[in-house]
């Protein structure tokens, strides 16, 4: 029995993939938690906060095109040197940012960041795949994920009220120090890990081949785009209920969270029992009414905050059942498809703060959760489309095939 068996055997996680988990949970913290911090920084920065939103424009980018370069430029570079050196540079970057006086400045600290997280994520889920026997892959991976769920679910909200007592700066040089601590833990600790073989650039696009697989992904950037655009400018959205407060603010976000994860959990199963195409349309269409209420019942904190337990669970049910089905049209080529998928969601961030700070600018922000609405209902529509577009030159498959089980949970809701 190998090293790797006998960590499995003893049902419980070997600790590579504990730093792992970290470390994803580093990179979402990292990324979510501008949210909660933008009229903080603003204000340092002497800029609006829509202005701000765009380093999540710019980080966004960066992460959807370097990440499958990363993949296509260094396919025999150590695993373990890629996600230590990615941890390097997300402290880096953050440290970078947190010292900012400027916008620019600010937000060359923020894409230094992303580089490092284009590097660290592929090579840590690639990496959690190689930590396990096979029977145990799908644990390995789903159990690193979480660190993104966590960074959500905890992160997030936690680096909100850390920013309320002791300035935005603080959560973002915590971020880094431990960044830099688990990027030594990593070069010392997960080492040995199999590099992958390299894939040509026709294989990588194949995928798109597939109306289906297009229509799908087009689903997964708008039901990005509504979740971020609400999300990034939540601080604007529900300071008529928490009058401004950053510590109520993280409340909400913890409420988002916590109940986000209880959806990610729900999602699986639900797929399992009625399919990717009922799950999906049932949480899209909970997720779009949640935004529509949120400036119905404006200034009530208490309604804000169960609005925010609906949203954050309909938007984590919604993801898992998109990737799934991202995976049920073509099994076999489900690893480039999920390639893809990363790139459609981190364009839906991208395009978020545009279309955020251009609702702003010509109806204020009441209309924001109403554009991010907008987005998510054309999600729906896009994902239903999916269903009657035909294959194109890849080989369709059914979604009851057996042998898909449930899908791994959502890098970002």
């Amino acid at each position: 029995m190998t090293n790797i068996e006998r960590s499995y055997s003893a049902r419980r996680p070997d600790g590579r993939l504990v730093l792992l988990a970290i470390g994803l949970f580093v990179v979402g913290t990292n990324a979510f938690v501008i949210a909660g911090l933008l009229p903080a920084i603003a204000t340092t920065l002497g800029v609006a906060a829509s202005d701000v939103s765009y380093s999540i424009t710019a980080y966004a980018i960066v992460v959807a095109v370097a990440a499958p370069a990363v993949a296509i430029l260094l396919p025999r570079v150590s695993r373990t040197t890629l996600m230590a050196a990615g941890l390097v540079l997300i402290a880096l970057g953050t440290v970078l940012a947190a010292a900012s006086t400027t916008l620019p400045l600010f937000t060359t600290g923020r894409v230094l960041a992303a580089l490092g997280g284009a590097a660290l994520v592929p090579a840590a889920t690639a990496a959690a795949a190689s930590l396990s026997t096979p029977a145990a892959r799908g644990r390995a991976i789903a159990f690193v994920s979480l660190g993104f769920t966590a960074a959500t679910a905890l992160g997030s909200p936690l680096g909100t009220a850390l920013g309320a007592l002791g300035g935005w700066q603080l959560p973002l040089l915590i971020v880094a120090g431990i960044s830099a601590a688990l990027a030594l833990a990593v070069a010392l600790f997960v080492r040995g890990i199999p590099v992958g073989h390299p894939v040509s650039l026709r294989a990588r696009f194949a995928p798109l081949a597939d109306h289906r697989i297009v229509l799908t992904l087009a689903a997964t950037l708008f039901l990005m785009a509504g979740f971020n655009i609400v999300y990034i400018f939540s601080s604007s959205i529900t300071a008529g209920a928490t009058g401004g407060s950053g510590s109520l603010l993280a409340v909400l976000l913890l409420v988002y969270g916590v109940a986000g994860t209880a959806g990610n959990v729900a999602a699986g199963r639900l797929t399992d029992r009625l399919g990717s195409r009922r799950t999906a349309t049932l949480s899209l269409a909970v997720h779009a009414v949640a935004l529509v209420a949120l400036p119905i019942i404006d200034a009530n904190y208490l309604s804000t905050a169960v609005v925010f337990a609906i949203w954050g669970f309909a938007a984590f049910a919604a993801a898992p059942a998109v990737q799934h089905r991202v995976i049920v049209i073509d099994p076999a080529a489900s690893g480039l498809a999920l390639s893809w998928y990363t790139t459609a969601m981190y364009a839906g961030i991208a395009i978020a703060p545009p279309l955020g700070a251009a609702a702003l600018g010509l109806s204020g922000t009441q209309a924001l959760p109403l554009v991010g609405a907008a987005a998510v209902v054309l999600a729906l529509v896009l994902f239903q489309l999916g269903y009657l577009a035909k294959p194109g030159r890849r080989a369709g498959t059914r979604e009851s095939q057996p042998g898909i089980g449930s899908p791994a949970p959502a890098p970002r809701p």
